[in-house]
């Protein structure tokens, strides 16, 4: 997968134009989150525990205040505070060797699958038809990689390993989710938290993924975000594939960002081309107007002769 095509999608993800740290005039030393202040717009540096959150969320929410409220009052805001937002989310940067890993980037565009595979314990499905970009997860956690499993065990599952998920990444689209867990009716009152869908099928059907257009390729494509989520702090809803990772109400923004780290973790990026579907529609022969009058002609002689005879006898 192009790598500018694969930063538009992070942008497209991101609401921001997303760029790689080398050249630019970032700071960024280990760890350490660091951010510049620039005459019209700060530059934020993404790394991989802060993507979710940044996904899920967008730049303000990352640095005060409660994540979800964030979310959910962000229609709120003023024309002056958007306009505001806007410019400091204007730029991003991502330092790629710390935030790729390209040995667990896999193509499933042409895959399909006749064997049952699992992680976690769980049914898989694994996202044929889609690309994935290895994000560098590794290490990234204190209680260590169990969760991500082995490589190379084919079907089966390994002791501590999380199931997967795929999320919807755009902020309408999580607002979406997370609103419809409100409704009234026989899927109501699933709660307030993170949802996400073992089904990637489901996410694209629903549109919980996001589309956007290259300006590198021209083409339309998808990005979603694959997952894997905490068994021991998922609740699976009444509605048909679909899992909550409960946020209570009141929750501190810092309390929020913990059960977001300790339940969910993408380790992928997905794209997929999105293709015109072409309706093969076969050849009909329309017939010459000779071809059509010809057989007429025999028989309106025929009707004729027949009446001329009955007229004289």
């Amino acid at each position: 997968m192009d790598r500018e095509v694969i930063f538009e999608g992070l942008s497209a993800l991101l609401g921001a134009t997303v760029q790689p740290l080398s050249g630019s005039k970032a700071r960024y030393s280990g760890n350490t989150h660091v951010v510049d202040l620039m005459t019209t717009y700060k530059q934020e540096l993404v790394t991989v525990d802060t993507f979710l959150p940044a996904v899920l969320f967008g730049y303000n929410a990352l640095n005060s205040g409660d994540l979800l409220s964030a979310l959910f009052n962000g229609m709120n805001t003023s024309e002056e505070e958007e306009s505001d937002n806007s410019a400091i989310r204007k730029e991003m940067f991502i330092d790629e060797n710390e935030f790729f890993d390209p040995k667990h980037d896999y193509d499933f565009t042409n895959k399909t699958d006749s064997r049952v595979f699992k992680r976690g314990g769980e049914p898989y499905k694994r996202p044929c038809g889609w690309n994935r970009i290895g994000l560098k997860v590794k290490g990234k956690y204190s209680d260590g990689d169990a969760w991500l499993g082995p490589r190379g065990r084919g079907t089966k599952s390994a002791p501590g390993e999380w199931p997967v998920s795929y999320h919807g990444t755009s902020i309408e689209g999580a607002k979406g989710i997370i609103q419809s867990g409100y409704k009234t009716g026989p899927h109501a009152a699933f709660g307030r938290g993170v949802y996400s869908t073992p089904d990637i099928d489901v996410a694209e059907r629903r549109g919980y993924t996001k589309t956007f257009t290259s300006q590198k390729t021209g083409k339309t494509y998808k990005i979603a975000l694959q997952n894997r989520i905490n068994p021991e702090h998922r609740e699976i809803c009444t509605l048909k594939d679909f899992w909550l990772v409960p946020v209570p109400k009141g929750t501190s923004a810092e309390r929020e960002r913990e059960i977001v780290d300790r339940a969910i973790r993408p380790y992928g990026l997905l794209l997929k081309e999105v293709k015109e579907e072409v309706i093969d529609v076969p050849e009909v022969r329309v017939p010459a107007m000779d071809e059509l009058l010809f057989p007429i002609v025999p028989i309106v002689a025929g009707v004729s002769s027949t009446l001329l005879n009955a007229f004289f006898r």
